[in-house]
């Protein structure tokens, strides 16, 4: 699965699958989330790595004024500030808030509450950091906190900043996994959690680990954002979606070629879209309200070179060749695709690449397959018959072959040819003697049979 960066508007977040027939593609319609009775929160990293980011010097340093740094900027500041009066504003149902700072203290296993702030002191606060920074990045217990203390909220977001590596990944995976099947067995209301990368060091795979965690349930309990890359704060809400919503009452999608590939006519727009692309689809288009919205695909992973060639090895053998590439071709990444006229036709395929071997036949053909064809030479003789046969009765001739070469039919014809003519003379001698009786004998014959 790939989850593309570069999303237009009015998509949240675009993801492809590639299957055996082409792409699956699921997107979504940015939308804010009306939830009755949620509750939201924001947890600030704490760690040590990030004194720069709430503008405090690290410590130590040359002594003498000539050497004075310029006063660090607190570019976490406006970034809370934004984000967590956006939510008590329009999101919470308390119009309030949960901000802490995660990540303190010892190993990064502490936290501590800043409090509940509306959207109007969400906005005035500075937000310089912790009071004790921490050595380590432990994500679990600000989770934790959370979920522990809303445990009975209808509804749950909770966003966490970070700007390094996480040290309990494994931990969190596992505590998550958990909480997904709570949530799908209905032991715990529905929450979502989103964690935003900030700066350079970021490890985005890990991020990414998250976001795509499978916990054996349809419940998606992460989304993971860039900030460099977001283009509004409302993008945090990317996979917050109604899935009965209907943002317009009609709409289609349309692939690459100007295809229609799904056609909302009949049940309106939905705010979660899912559909198929064929094989080399570089793009799709979502057609609605009069307007075009196209979404590139570009970032998809390049297609890998194709595995049959006009000169295969001679010890490949044809099945070999034709297994390899039924795994290959019948996904086509996109934009890479070779035309009908680059590839080799399928007398081709079959001339330049020799017969090692024969293609696997069924069972039945089996040993058709590997039995010799006839061949010029005579038949092998019959096995000889026991002796007490040949001292009771004399040797009878062997039965013909059932397959005769032809050659071997010729003198078989001429012995019966000259069967036939010793047989004409045979009768012809016969009728002689009937036509010519004895002397004397045959008047009397004839007087005694009147």
């Amino acid at each position: 699965m790939t989850q593309l960066k570069k999303v237009v508007e009015p998509f949240g977040e675009v993801n492809v699958y590639p299957n055996h027939t082409g792409l699956r593609v699921t997107a979504t319609i940015l939308m804010e989330p009306r939830r009755e009775g949620a509750q939201t929160g924001i947890a600030l990293d704490g760690s040590g790595s990030m004194r720069k980011l709430y503008g405090q010097a690290t410590g130590g340093g040359v002594v003498s004024s000539i050497f004075k740094k310029p006063a660090l900027a607190n570019e976490m500041a406006p970034v809370a500030q934004s984000l967590c009066a956006y939510l008590a504003r329009t999101i919470d149902a308390d119009h309030g808030t949960t901000c802490i700072y995660w990540a303190t203290g010892a190993d990064g296993r502490s936290v501590e509450v800043v409090g509940d702030l509306t959207a109007d002191q969400a906005e005035r606060y500075d937000f310089r950091g912790p009071q004790d920074f921490g050595t380590g990045t432990q994500l679990l217990p600000a989770v934790r906190y959370f979920v522990d203390r809303f445990v009975n909220a209808p509804w749950g977001f909770y966003v966490f900043i970070t700007d390094g590596e996480l040290f309990d990944l494994d931990a969190v995976k596992e505590y998550s996994t958990r909480l997904a099947r709570e949530v799908s067995a209905r032991r715990r209301n529905p929450l979502k959690f989103v964690l935003i990368g900030l700066g350079p060091e970021i490890n985005e795979k890990q991020m990414e680990d998250l976001d795509d965690l499978d916990t054996g349930t349809d419940v998606d309990l992460w989304d993971h954002k860039l900030a460099a890359e977001m283009r509004q704060l409302q993008d945090i809400f990317a996979e917050v979606v109604d899935r009965n919503a209907r943002v317009a009452d009609n709409g289609k999608i349309l692939d690459s070629s100007g295809r229609v590939v799904r056609n909302y006519s009949d049940t309106g727009l939905p705010a979660l879209l899912t559909f198929e692309l064929p094989p080399g689809s570089t793009n799709f288009t979502l057609e609605v309200n009069g307007q075009r919205i196209t979404q590139s695909l570009g970032e998809l992973p390049a297609a890998p070179p194709p595995t049959y060639a006009p000169q295969a090895p001679a010890s490949k053998p044809v099945h070999d060749v034709f297994a390899a590439q039924s795994k290959t071709s019948t996904l086509k990444p996109l934009g890479t695709s070779a035309p009908a006229s680059a590839l080799p036709p399928s007398e081709d395929i079959f001339a330049s690449k020799p017969r090692a071997m024969p293609p696997p036949l069924p069972p039945e053909f089996h040993a058709a397959a590997q039995s010799p064809a006839p061949t010029a030479a005579p038949p092998p003789p019959l096995p000889a018959a026991p002796a007490s046969v040949f001292a009771q009765s004399p040797p009878t001739p062997p039965a013909p072959p059932a397959i005769v070469k032809a050659e071997e039919q010729k003198p078989a014809e001429e012995k019966w040819e000259e069967g036939n003519l010793e047989m004409d003379e045979l009768l012809k001698k016969i009728n002689l003697e009937f036509d010519k009786p004895p002397e004397g004998e045959g008047d009397v014959g004839l007087e005694e049979n009147k």
